[in-house]
């Protein structure tokens, strides 16, 4: 009975140690689409629980044109600092910043027929590309790849012999990379990678990302992001030309806000530029109430461009951003003001009916006997504004001619309480 329990308890000892209930646990993690905010969010939750419950292997499966370079800058940072080992597999093309994406892994594995290159960054400006350059060549020596081949694939002033010539940006295929050592080597799925690592018996955790990823991906995405940016430009200038509180209002408010949100949610800045826009608005409100192009004019618009500056990922990428808001922006006013008269709808941005005496229409506030007098400009007319006649303050357009301030003009006509003045002559 003995010898019996004894050998109950050895086998009891030797069942722990069998491997054939063993498995490897790997986290896949996408890496597909726009390289952007959502995508870090993702990537770095991922990589954190991957640490957290030991995992074997985090595979990151490559598929994208790139994206942000901020974003493709801490994701690289995320992977470089992992506790838990890391590979990528290129299936189909890592271009821009997915090259950085892919190079910060421990291995790198290429599918068939797949490419990884054209890493240029928008804008190539000197000071981006040569940050952007020194990025790529750290991660590369890092993880013991040519910095120069990954230089080539940025810089198209870079010319490797029989690789890549002057003005051309280096992509390299899946043959070529693992002919340059560039790559690990070339597999047809990432069971083969399993294998060439020595996993066996993996257990596959696919990663998904929640819809907080997506919403943030979305707002932030570059293209999104510019069209939020003019949303709000055309709402403001619907709003200022139109009576009262409307649907450009509500228009600018939420281009705006989403637009601020992305740069927030991002990392590209903080609740500061905000504030410095709502300042921004605030004055240009009071500029409007204010007679005269001032200071508070100025102002304004400094800040609400300043705060799309520091919103934005750099001064040139605010630069170009605003550029082109501004085009669109014009554009779609000009139409609105060529069209929109010819249809119902123009009745909430012009006045239909010409308040004129022929129509019978006449201001109780009327006076003809200022036409003719002379008075002097207390602000500019732009072409309204303010006049002095004997002391008293009245409104006053110009007839058509930008006037400045302290400058005599003569009463032409009474137009209800305004009345429409030109520069003397000679003065």
């Amino acid at each position: 009975m003995k010898r019996i329990l004894l050998i109950f308890a050895l086998m009891l000892s030797i069942i722990p140690s069998l491997s054939f209930g063993a498995s490897d646990n790997v986290y896949v993690i996408e890496i597909s689409g726009e390289v952007n905010p959502g995508m870090l969010n993702y990537v770095r939750e991922n990589i954190e629980d991957a640490n957290n419950k030991n995992a074997d292997l985090i595979l990151f499966e490559v598929d994208t044109l790139g994206g942000r370079i901020d974003s493709a800058e801490k994701i690289s940072q995320e992977i470089l600092k992992s506790k838990v080992k890391t590979a990528s597999y290129v299936n189909t093309k890592a271009e821009s910043a997915g090259v950085l994406i892919s190079i910060s892994a421990n291995s790198l594995y290429m599918a068939p027929a797949s490419t990884i290159g054209s890493a240029e960054p928008i804008p190539n400006t000197e000071k981006t590309l040569s940050y952007w350059k020194s990025l790529l060549e750290t991660t590369a020596e890092k993880r013991g790849r040519d910095p120069k081949l990954v230089a080539a694939m940025a810089d198209s002033s870079i010319e490797i012999d029989n690789l890549v010539g002057k003005d051309k940006l280096l992509n390299l295929t899946t043959n070529k990379a693992k002919e340059l050592n560039f790559s690990d080597g070339t597999m047809n799925s990432r069971q083969e990678i399993y294998e060439d690592l020595g996993l066996s018996a993996v257990n596959e955790i696919i990663t998904m990302r929640k819809l907080s990823d997506n919403i943030i991906g979305f707002i932030s995405s570059s293209l999104i992001s510019q069209l939020l940016l003019t949303l709000g430009f055309v709402g403001l200038v619907v709003e200022v030309i139109t009576p009262g509180f409307g649907f450009g209002g509500f228009l600018s408010i939420v281009g705006f806000s989403l637009f601020f949100a992305g740069s927030i949610i991002s990392g590209s800045t903080t609740s500061f530029a905000i504030i410095v826009f709502l300042l921004g608005i605030i004055l240009l409100l009071v500029e409007i109430f204010m007679p005269g192009f001032g200071i508070f004019g100025i102002a304004g618009i400094a800040g609400i461009l300043g705060s799309i500056v520091m919103a934005s990922t750099s001064v040139n990428q605010a630069i170009m951003s605003i550029g082109i808001s501004l085009l669109i922006t014009t554009i779609i006013v000009a139409l609105i003001i060529k069209y929109l008269p010819k249809r119902n709808l123009s009745k909430t941005l012009f006045l239909g009916t010409n308040l004129d005496k022929e129509n019978g229409f006449v201001s109780s506030k009327e006076d003809t006997s200022y036409i003719g007098m002379t008075a002097k400009t207390l602000t500019y007319l732009r072409p309204s504004g303010k006049i002095d006649i004997d002391g008293k303050m009245l409104d006053a357009i110009s007839e058509g001619r930008y006037i400045e301030k302290d400058k005599i003009v003569v009463v032409l006509s009474v137009e209800g309480s305004r009345l429409k003045v030109k520069e003397k002559e000679g003065e």
